[in-house]
């Protein structure tokens, strides 16, 4: 059964009850150091192609359209989807982002993959 699997901004304090941290973004945030992020791994693999990120732009109006968009990415990576599902099968664990809306970013869309299969 998988433990735990939240998001979390990049930028907010690593806490104990993390578990393993996962950066999902394929830029690294600005002016967090290697150190402050605390990272188990930094996984570029599973973030949004580029030419997907940069045509959603964090618009409100293009979210929907663009989780549907996110998730055919996703259909192509099963084979990390399912390690990272194994880490969660042992510990819990946070999915980092560095987007400014909470509501509105490819970290739910990749935790919703994660644990919906």
């Amino acid at each position: 059964m998988m433990k735990a699997i939240c998001i979390k901004r990049i930028y907010d304090e690593p806490a104990e009850n993390d578990g393993y941290r996962i950066l999902v973004d394929k830029l690294w945030p600005r002016g967090v150091t290697k150190l402050r992020a605390n990272l188990d791994e930094w996984n570029k693999e599973v973030a949004p192609s580029t030419a997907l990120r940069k045509w959603f732009d964090h618009k409100a109006e293009r979210f929907e359209e663009f989780s549907l968009r996110y998730q055919e990415e996703l259909l192509l990576k099963e084979e990390e989807l399912n390690r990272i599902r194994n880490i969660a099968e042992t510990e819990p664990i946070s999915l980092l982002y560095a987007a400014k809306n909470p509501k509105i970013n490819h970290a739910i869309v990749l935790r919703n993959s994660l644990i919906n299969k």
